[in-house]
């Protein structure tokens, strides 16, 4: 198993039209291509609070690959992110780390 951290970095005054975004497309797509997400969360003291931090849950890198592509790819997807975005862009800059947990790790 291993544990995808996403950081989504939104313009200024864009992280509420994110969370909307997740809130009402990005995860049915997720459920529709069997994409586990462990949680999400925003920033409430740190260097940047226009961001949104998500962490998703993979048994490999190959499930990955094959789920986060299939997803990207899907017509219908890409279609609503143009909508959302059609006025500028909400996302700035996006991270990711791959984290896999330690024998004691309650999350295994």
């Amino acid at each position: 198993m291993i544990v995808e951290m996403r950081v989504y970095y939104c313009a200024p005054t864009r992280l509420p039209a994110l969370l909307e975004r997740f809130r009402s497309t990005t995860l049915g797509f997720f459920q529709k291509y069997g994409i586990e997400q462990v949680g999400f969360w925003t920033t409430l003291v740190g260097p940047d609070n226009h961001a949104l931090t998500y962490l998703l849950k993979w048994d490999d890198m190959a499930q990955r690959e094959a789920r986060w592509n299939a997803f990207q790819a899907d017509p219908d997807w890409i279609a609503a992110r143009a909508e959302t975005e059609k006025d500028r862009p909400i996302v700035a800059r996006i991270e990711n780390t791959f984290l896999t947990p330690t024998d004691f790790s309650a999350l295994r």
